[in-house]
């Protein structure tokens, strides 16, 4: 369930709650892997686990579970949990259009170095490479009121 909340005083995410949540969809992605792997393994032959059509099936997997979190709700099992939510500069879900600029920016944001992810610690914004790049935004969810 998708809660609305007052645009005018959110926060933006924090690095240590976003690496948090890239902790808890770790775990996500390899069950998510083992069953692609498995299933693979069962209906095609179990040498053909290593080529290029195994692989891309195993990567759109992944992004497939990405896009389908972030563009409903915004949060993935690990966001949910850290209480940080994805989405467009105006508040609404973000696009599939943006999640896929988004997924690519952060595979390059961590494979140089993590730098696309420690550039929020420095620019006047927050924001990291993937967010500048998707037109997105990552807040944090005060806890709601009861």
């Amino acid at each position: 369930m998708r809660r609305n909340y007052d645009q005018s005083n959110i926060a933006r995410a924090s690095l240590m709650r976003r690496m948090g949540a890239i902790g808890y969809d770790s775990l996500v992605i390899i069950a998510l892997s083992f069953a692609v792997t498995a299933l693979w393994m069962l209906v095609m032959d179990t040498h053909s686990a290593t080529g290029p059509a195994f692989q891309s099936i195993l990567f759109i997997s992944i992004f497939a579970f990405f896009g389908f979190f972030w563009t409903r709700s915004g949060q993935t099992i690990g966001m949910m949990a850290w209480r940080i939510r994805i989405q467009s500069k105006t508040g609404s879900s973000i696009s599939w259009n943006q999640a896929l600029i988004r997924f690519f920016t952060a595979i390059f944001s961590a494979g140089i170095f993590g730098l696309g992810y420690l550039w929020m610690l420095i620019n006047d914004e927050q924001i990291t490479l993937q967010d500048k790049l998707s037109n997105t935004d990552v807040i944090y969810l005060p806890k709601p009121k009861k």
